[in-house]
């Protein structure tokens, strides 16, 4: 049985958010950026990277696994290429940073190849990419972090989920943006479905004995997106993410040289959560006209558009336009938040001493 989403205006939502990561010690300024991402994700829709992962950022800040007031350092910087140290900063914090490092640095030399270490959660990947191709450039980006997906023919967790993320401007139509997860569907889409007491489809995921679940608090491990495919993907982003940034995360859960949680309602074979990630822009007009670029990504979306439609389908979707639509219509009318994530964020407000979101009960 699931209950009724109580719809919350966005700027309302915004505000309470900032406030409450200014409560735990971060700059109004980041406090903002990491507001900026949430509700970059809760406003297209994409409600498993919004607000709902605030009260577990909260309790990570706590015991001391996210960092809201970080020691940012660049340890490697070349004209194309650079490696940040994040000391464990909030994901948006750094790769914003990152994204623009990367713009900078395309447009001296063409391409700019950002990889940053030992970060945490970012939310969504759409937003910095998106970053990106606002600036006439192709981005790209891909994160990392500790088992939390099956891989190709096992029972348990042994590869993370990794997410990446393609964008590329338009003119008459907003850019493409691709934002995915290599499992099936993204940990964010479990825990929406727990707050919202519902089942989930037994094909997302496994439970501690390896067997298909449709209870989102006993999932122990994500199944990965076409089988071999996105665990082939996950595999090779751990490759150039992470052990190339000498932070490996998923070895040293396998080898046993760091510790396991095995609660229930976790996922699976999770070591102390932390992250690694790429993020690159790549300078369209270093090969071609960039207005001649995006008239023709233009054309390209009508005429996929126009292509006769399969049975059950009345009209055909780019990446990134369902989300559009949605951030559309909830700039209007507010975010819809379940009473789960109402509660678990009353919770974190209570715990952190601010004033709870303008006029929810």
């Amino acid at each position: 049985m699931t209950d009724q989403a109580i719809l919350v205006p966005w700027q309302d939502l915004h505000d309470f958010i900032s406030r409450l990561f200014v409560g735990i010690g971060m700059p109004d300024d980041h406090a903002a950026q990491e507001a900026d991402a949430l509700m970059w994700a809760n406003l297209r829709g994409v409600d498993s990277h919004g607000v709902a992962r605030v009260p577990w950022y909260i309790a990570n800040t706590k015991t001391g696994v996210m960092n809201p007031s970080p020691s940012i350092e660049v340890r490697v910087d070349t004209p194309a290429i650079a490696m940040i140290e994040a000391d464990r900063a909030f994901g948006p914090i750094v790769t914003n940073m990152a994204a623009d490092m990367a713009v900078e640095k395309a447009k001296e030399v063409g391409i700019g190849w950002i990889l940053i270490r030992n970060h945490t959660h970012q939310g969504a990947m759409g937003p910095y990419v998106q970053r990106v191709s606002n600036q006439d450039m192709a981005g790209l980006m891909f994160a990392c972090s500790q088992p939390n997906m099956a891989p190709y023919g096992a029972r348990v967790a042994g590869l993370n989920n990794s997410p990446f993320a393609l964008s590329v401007p338009a003119k008459r139509h907003p850019g493409l943006l691709l934002d995915m997860a290599t499992s099936l569907v993204a940990l964010g889409k479990v825990i929406v479905a727990r707050d919202k007491g519902a089942e989930i489809p037994p094909e997302w995921g496994l439970d501690q004995n390896g067997n298909p679940t449709t209870n989102p608090s006993q999932l122990a491990a994500l199944l990965p997106v076409a089988g071999p495919k996105g665990s082939g993907m996950a595999l090779l982003f751990e490759c150039m993410g992470s052990i190339m940034s000498a932070n490996s995360l998923i070895l040293p859960v396998l080898s046993g040289q760091v510790g396991q949680t095995e609660e229930a309602g976790s996922v699976g074979r999770m070591a102390t959560h932390n992250q690694n990630s790429v993020i690159a822009a790549i300078d369209i007009a270093r090969f071609i006209d960039i207005d001649q670029y995006k008239n023709e990504v233009d054309g390209l979306i009508d005429h996929i558009k126009a292509l006769p439609k399969a049975d059950g389908f009345d009209e055909i979707t780019m990446p990134g336009e369902r989300a559009q639509r949605c951030y559309d219509e909830r700039v209007k009318t507010g975010i819809p938040l379940p009473s789960g994530t109402i509660e678990a964020l009353r919770d974190a407000a209570d715990s952190v001493g601010v004033e709870f979101i303008r006029g929810v009960q």
